[in-house]
């Protein structure tokens, strides 16, 4: 079924070059993909790229599957990929990448951060992909929240206590729990829980996943989810809550986040989230452009991933799509207000004094869902069904061996490095 399916990419692979000028670099992404974005990319990011370019679209699932199955074949269409951090990870474990070390010096000498830029090496001695573009979850309140502040509290750096006093007052003289989080099917609290609570308070994701530190830490998110509003389990986008008054204070990707406070950016603030025992638990989302082994046009390739980092397309890229410069690369003073507020915000978040990085999975291939349901099971029976922290940590903590154990996945930061599957101690 697998080799079907990998013969059935192939051909599509070649019916997708057929379709495209013998000239264009085909630019395949698993990032921008809806249609208005992908329409911008084409139109606005690219256009200061003299050569054709055709940039298509992918679902994160099908990616690796089609690269791999154009590497199996020796048929190569691709000559730049663009994609999360973790997405390229596996590829590049199987050495499918183009190092592109020079490229790296050059960027590293005109300003792209050295922490940023280490990262494309993927745990490698050579460079497999260039960074393109980042994003982070930040917190936004309505500025009606403010006055109900714990006393002395300073909003870039709250800590969870400081959070659940924070609810409490709001419930307490509004009548409603103002406080939100996207928990809802299409939502993204499984981010919430591997680069945020975790984190925050264990320092690690997968190996203190049952440890005490654990435990403690879901006993105060029981205490924070009793001044949550309960529709929490329906939002997806905290954006739409936001602005229909129905939350004050929410956690949200920053794309989820961009319309409320575009369409009112006089309305709320953006601040970190709150630290924890161990650090202000916060996970970049860093996509990257590679070029592939066997690209057709490594050249045209590279031109592309030049044209990208440019300060002014990285801030064309801000000002269009949302996501921030990976360079510095200064907004202008008349980009969008929510754009800016969100910007500040990413800002304080990365520059906080325990800040404390947690990455996207990385290793787990395809089954990254199964990853994400251990952490959302764990918070629907410890939070929502009431049921005893320590065992539902045992079982799920042993759900979470077996998937370490299956992939093969080693440990990502913030957890110490393994050989071998990344354990839960």
């Amino acid at each position: 079924m697998k080799r079907s399916i990998l013969l059935g990419l192939v051909a599509a692979s070649s019916l997708l070059a057929n379709n495209v000028a013998s000239a264009d670099t085909i630019f395949l992404s698993t990032q921008l993909r809806p249609i208005e974005e992908a329409t911008v990319v084409r139109d606005s990011i690219l256009a200061g790229v003299s050569a054709p370019i055709q940039y298509v679209v992918e679902e994160p699932p099908q990616f690796a599957v089609r690269l791999e199955a154009e590497r199996q074949a020796g048929t190569h269409t691709i000559s730049l990929v663009g994609a999360l951090h973790g997405e390229l990870s596996p590829i590049a474990a199987k050495d499918g990448f183009v190092p592109l070390d020079d490229l790296a010096a050059k960027l590293a000498t005109g300003g792209m951060p050295k922490a940023i830029l280490d990262l494309g090496k993927l745990g490698k001695d050579k460079q497999q992909y260039i960074p393109w573009m980042q994003a982070t979850y930040v917190m936004a309140a309505n500025k009606q929240a403010l006055p109900y502040l714990p006393e002395g509290a300073d909003i870039n750096a709250l800590n969870y206590d400081q959070l659940i006093e924070w609810g409490k007052k709001m419930q307490a003289e509004t009548g409603q729990a103002r406080i939100g989080f996207p928990a809802g099917p299409k939502g993204l609290m499984p981010r919430f829980f591997q680069g945020y609570f975790y984190p925050s308070f264990t320092g690690g994701v997968v190996r203190p996943f049952k440890s005490a530190d654990a435990a403690a830490g879901w006993e105060s998110f029981k205490a924070l989810w009793s001044v949550v509003n309960p529709n929490s389990t329906n939002y997806n986008f905290m954006q739409e809550p936001l602005l229909a008054d129905e939350v004050w204070v929410a956690w949200d990707h920053i794309a989820r986040l961009r319309e409320a406070v575009s369409l009112q950016p006089d309305q709320y603030v953006i601040f970190p989230a709150p630290a924890g025992p161990k650090g202000r638990g916060y996970m970049p989302v860093i996509a990257g452009l590679a070029i592939p082994k066997g690209a057709p046009d490594e050249a045209g390739a590279t031109a592309v991933i030049e044209h990208l980092v440019k300060p002014e397309t990285q801030i064309l890229t801000a000002q269009k799509v949302g996501f921030f410069p990976v360079v510095d690369a200064k907004l202008p003073a008349d980009i969008d207000p929510g754009i800016a507020l969100l910007a500040a915000g990413v800002d304080a978040t990365q520059t906080a004094k325990d800040a404390l990085i947690s990455l996207l999975p990385v290793g787990l291939g395809d089954r990254g869902g199964e990853f994400n349901k251990v952490y959302m099971d764990t918070f629907q029976r410890i939070v929502l069904r009431e049921e005893p922290v320590a065992t539902v940590l045992g079982e799920q903590g042993a759900a979470l061996a077996k998937l370490m154990t299956d992939t093969g996945a080693a440990c990502w930061a913030p957890d110490a490095a393994s050989q071998g599957p990344c354990p839960v101690e």
